[in-house]
């Protein structure tokens, strides 16, 4: 074979001396197979000159024929060059400064010493809201969270106090790495920081949380190497902890435990009424009321709400009734949590009016009715699809001066973005603005969503505008929604813009999306907007092929 290719080589170059480069390259090919087909299989290669220069056919065959000699061998920039630094550089000014100091973890360095060597060295100004970012996000195991914050400290640039270490607390309990989050417990009096109930709580309710339940009940017992004491106050946040998740058995075993070692309060009982309350116990809650009566301490409205609930829950509503028929026949002064426990009892039944009487009832005994209270009733009449009731019922809220929370309003929006038209929504999301509610990134979405379906594009450019003076950014979802809106309503170029822009920030919207937006072009005859869209959809794909890659990897770009 290699002979073979010294003749052909051979033959192209006597060609080449004999004829003018001019040549066209139809004889060129002619010729050069004419003389392929005369050629014998095999032959000697010391019959070829010794003279013979292979790089000048090739430089004759370039001036004929259009190749590249160009290397597919990039050269190497040495390790420390400038030019590579300055590479460096660049890179990392394009990562977050959370994604700089995690990025040291992935170098895998070995030592503390060279860990914190490397932290030192990035350029980031560290912050309390920082350090959170760095250990709320990405996928440290517990010894580099651990090496990371004790690295802070040593820094002394942040406050160092109770507020500081939950952070870390809270992010190893979120992972259940139990066994640092205890040691760095330990750490905190080491440090000379004594906990407080909120540590207790963030540590207590990561264990229950993840069904630890013995390892809770065994730290509360302890707490005496952690700097606290086993008092009302602790026993309290330990009980509120199980009830929250749903260990109401394991609380009241507590409790019973614990009867002549710590010394109860009201709010002891209370949370455990509460906590049985939720599942409609009403023997159990008959019995830790009757221990709390025993115990010399009396029931308050708090108590007596409990209760209410309990029955309701149980379908007892006809005794609830007469609870608090009992309770207003004593002269007892009732506040918003007996009469909302009576309205959630009728609801909970189907009963919308007849918790709307209660509600009137409120407000004629001079009751102030509190957020949980507009709540219920809107949220009750929102499920019933009685949206006139529900948006009087929220005017009467604002003008009441009530607080809406940002999670109330996006709980009022989601159904209403679920059927019918968004002018319902639409109202509930001006007067919450109006009145200096904040509203969320999920409420924007809900909205930008049904006004798309619906090809309201001037509101939809409206809304997405007032989300970006609220100092959200758009995502993904965002621009998907918005390309949707202007495609419903034919304004394809529109489109085309605000896909483009989503590619130029690195949003690649679904194949749904651009299949849609494309085919919309190819029927409005757009052939040559629909290539070039395609071909920035095409390169915009190896991108996020590419990032899905390192990220794979365990990089983060």
């Amino acid at each position: 074979m290699r002979s073979n290719s010294r003749n052909i080589t051979m033959l192209l170059a006597r060609f080449l001396s004999s004829r003018s480069t001019s040549l066209s390259l139809s004889s060129l090919i002619s010729t050069f197979s004419h003389s392929i087909s005369s050629l014998p299989c095999s032959e000697p290669p010391d019959k070829f000159p010794s003279n013979f220069d292979e790089s000048h056919v090739l430089n004759q065959l370039s001036d004929l024929l259009p190749i590249r000699r160009t290397s597919s061998i990039e050269k190497r920039i040495p390790a420390d060059s400038s030019e590579r630094n300055n590479q460096l550089r660049v890179l990392d000014e394009l990562l977050a400064p959370e994604d700089k100091l995690r990025g040291v973890f992935l170098q895998q360095l070995q030592g503390k010493t060279a860990i914190e060597k490397a932290l030192t060295s990035v350029d980031v100004e560290l912050t309390v809201d920082l350090v959170a970012r760095v250990v709320n996000r990405g996928n440290l195991d517990a010894a580099s969270m651990a090496t990371f914050f004790n690295w802070v400290i040593k820094q002394q640039k942040i406050p160092i106090d109770n507020d500081t270490f939950c952070i870390i607390l809270k992010a190893l309990g979120r992972r259940k790495f139990f066994g640092q989050m205890v040691e760095m417990l330990k750490e905190m009096r080491y440090q000379g920081i004594m906990p407080n109930s909120e540590t207790l709580d963030i540590v207590v309710d990561s264990l229950i949380r993840a069904r630890q339940i013995s390892k809770a009940i065994q730290l509360f017992s302890g707490l005496e190497d952690y700097g606290l004491r086993c008092n009302t106050e602790t026993l309290n946040v330990v009980l509120q902890c199980l009830c929250r998740r749903s260990h109401v058995g394991a609380a009241s075993s507590l409790l019973v435990k614990m009867k002549k070692k710590v010394p109860f309060d009201v709010t002891t009982y209370n949370i455990v009424i509460g906590g049985w309350s939720r599942f409609g116990r009403v023997k159990e809650v008959e019995k830790t009321l009757i221990s709390m009566v025993d115990d010399g301490f009396e029931a308050n409205n708090l108590t007596y709400s409990y209760v209410l609930e309990c029955l309701g829950r149980a379908g007892q509503v006809d005794d609830a009734i007469e609870i608090f028929e009992g309770l207003e026949g004593k002269g007892c002064v009732l506040d918003a949590e007996i009469y909302n426990a009576m309205v959630s009892n009728f609801i909970a039944q189907g009963e919308i009016d007849e918790s709307f009487k209660y509600y009137e009832r409120m407000l004629n005994t001079g009751c102030e009715p509190n957020a949980d209270t507009y709540m219920r009733l809107i949220s009750a009449f929102l499920k019933a699809r009685r949206v006139a009731d529900a948006i009087e019922m929220f005017d009467e809220m604002l003008s009441r001066g009530v607080i809406v929370t940002t999670g109330t309003v996006t709980s009022f929006l989601e159904p209403l973005c679920s059927y019918g038209p968004p002018h319902a929504a639409l109202m509930i999301y001006k007067k919450a603005r109006q009145a200096g509610c904040r509203i969320s990134l999920t409420a924007y979405k809900l909205l930008l969503m049904r006004l798309s379906r619906f090809g309201k594009c001037g509101m939809l450019l409206n809304i997405w505008n007032e989300m970006q003076e609220s100092g959200y950014s758009s995502d993904m979802q965002v621009y998907e929604h918005v390309i949707n809106g202007l495609c419903n309503i034919g304004q394809l170029e529109n489109a085309v813009l605000v896909m483009e822009e989503a590619l130029e920030k690195g949003f690649y919207p679904s194949r749904l999306i651009c299949s849609k937006l494309n085919n919309k072009l190819l029927a409005s005859n757009k052939i040559e907007i629909a290539y070039r869209l395609f071909l920035k959809i095409k390169i915009a794909r190896g991108k996020q092929n590419s990032q899905t890659y390192w990220r794979a990897k365990g990089w983060h770009f």
